[in-house]
């Protein structure tokens, strides 16, 4: 079941600039019903909307959501102690979105040396 996934499992983030939220869904492991109450809950989560009203999400959207993710459902914090841990210690949040995005890069170009070496 994808929604019990850890962040670790979660699939790599493909090279776009703009992910729908049935991707962000399937990329993050939460539904697309929890990604839009998070949108009103954590005001850093902010999706860009176009016609009719479509979210799409960028890479730092997605990344802050596995972030939103971790911390409700792998270290148990409320959403109140989630928003307070993502706003009020902004330095810690942007380290580790930095440390995802480095395991990010490194497991895509794992991915590509074992597409050269085929």
């Amino acid at each position: 079941m994808l929604d019990q996934a850890s962040n670790n499992e979660l699939p790599a983030i493909p090279a776009k600039r703009y992910f729908t939220i049935g991707e962000v869904s399937d990329l993050c492991g939460v539904k697309p019903h929890v990604l839009r109450y998070w949108e009103q809950e954590f005001a850093s989560l902010n999706p860009v909307k176009r016609r009719g009203n479509r979210r799409y999400y960028q890479r730092h959207d997605v990344l802050m959501i596995r972030q939103i993710r971790s911390l409700l459902y792998d270290q148990g914090f409320t959403i109140g102690g989630a928003r307070q841990r993502l706003e009020g210690t902004q330095g810690k949040a942007e380290a580790s979105l930095s440390s995802q995005v480095v395991r990010q890069v490194r497991m895509e170009l794992e991915e590509v040396l074992q597409l050269l070496k085929r």
